[in-house]
């Protein structure tokens, strides 16, 4: 099958035919359909964090199942999934206390001594959060897998594997928006607009959109934002979206994953306001808090992955596309070939992209 690998010493992607593993007792067997290209990809891509190489890229993707190993329940070929990197085990302490998000086990990742899944020439080629969607096919653990309703498009549901959840779950499950509320989102990428639709259906009431790029603001709108921020990077961010409705926010949620906008989804609260930063920040990296804004009340937090078992939630998530709740064609920016990858990811440094769309034929 043909792959995006990350090689030693390079920042961008090398189309390359590689060799998928046989089904494991656990395993499943997926042809993908579509794959998005998150921000997370990029800051590996880019060396922000480190992976072994060579890798296949990719996290958020959707297909048809084509085989399912010896023990795997629930799946059968032919069903269409959503593929989730959020792998999870059942049996510790995380997962039996609702926090299956935060697994930590390695059982989806196969044991050493065993054949790879992927590989090269003999040479294993490493899997990337347990998934690798940027490949014609998906090896993956049974617990990366959920089955949907075969009538949403699987172009579409390869966003909830990633942006969609974590945007609408840091909503729902983590800041638990309330009916009237007011709501900030910080960056409008795939993660953000997700988040402002998230506020739109909790029903709140003043939704400020907010991004350096008018063009990502006007989609906002579209999708629910009530109010504008385009950023002045010589100003106060904080006092821009406070003036904005004239008062603090109930609620802001951080999605770029950068100092200077956890420090203002912090600083922009109103008494008793809550902050909830899901962008995904380098490692190393600290922003301040103002110690007295803490006896106002005001809450500082983070979400990963929706906060929510990826199981329960993408299934309500496909319904409420379903039932037309749930806008998800405005948030793509384009649909585009496994070989112009490398062209995605240049807009999206470029901070242009909404989510791109990796689209395969087979």
């Amino acid at each position: 099958m043909k792959a995006a690998i990350l090689e030693d010493g390079r920042t961008d992607l090398e189309i390359q035919d590689i060799s998928v593993g046989r089904v494991g007792p656990n395993e499943v067997l997926i042809r993908t359909k579509a794959a998005g290209l998150c921000h997370s990809d990029l800051h590996h891509l880019d060396g922000v964090f480190e992976i072994p190489r060579p890798s296949a890229l990719g996290h958020e993707s959707a297909g048809v199942v084509e085989e399912v190993g010896s023990d795997v329940e629930g799946f059968a070929p032919g069903d269409h999934v959503i593929t989730c990197l959020a792998t999870f085990c059942g049996t510790c302490d995380r997962c039996l206390g609702g926090r299956s998000y935060l697994c930590e086990s390695a059982k989806s990742q196969r044991a050493a001594g065993e054949p790879p899944r992927l590989y090269r020439d003999g040479t294993e080629v490493h899997q990337f959060l347990n998934v690798s969607s940027f490949a014609e096919m998906l090896l993956v653990h049974e617990s990366a897998v959920v089955r949907i309703d075969e009538r949403m498009p699987l172009d579409l549901a390869a966003l909830i594997g990633c942006g969609v959840t974590t945007g609408l779950g840091a909503v729902f499950n983590k800041a638990q928006v309330r009916p009237g509320q007011s709501v900030a989102v910080l960056g409008c990428g795939g993660i953000g607009l997700s988040a402002i639709q998230g506020a739109r259906i909790a029903g709140a009431s003043e939704i400020i959109a907010v991004d350096l790029n008018p063009d990502k603001i006007e989609v906002a709108m579209k999708l629910g934002a009530t109010h504008a921020v385009v950023s002045d990077p010589n100003g106060n961010l904080a006092d821009q979206i406070r003036d904005a409705i004239g008062r603090g926010v109930d609620h802001s949620l951080e999605a770029v994953g950068a100092v200077a906008t956890a420090t203002a989804a912090f600083e922009c609260l109103g008494v008793g306001g809550t902050a909830t930063i899901v962008g995904l920040m380098p490692g190393g990296r600290t922003f301040p808090v103002q110690g007295r804004m803490l006896l106002d009340d005001r809450k500082l937090q983070g979400s990963y992955m929706g906060t929510e078992n990826f199981r329960l939630a993408m299934p309500k998530y496909v319904e409420m596309y379903l039932q037309g709740r749930l806008n998800l064609e405005d948030m793509v920016s384009s649909r585009i070939a496994l070989e112009d990858v490398n062209r995605g990811f240049d807009t999206m440094r470029k901070g242009e992209a909404l989510r791109d769309l990796i689209i395969f034929d087979s």
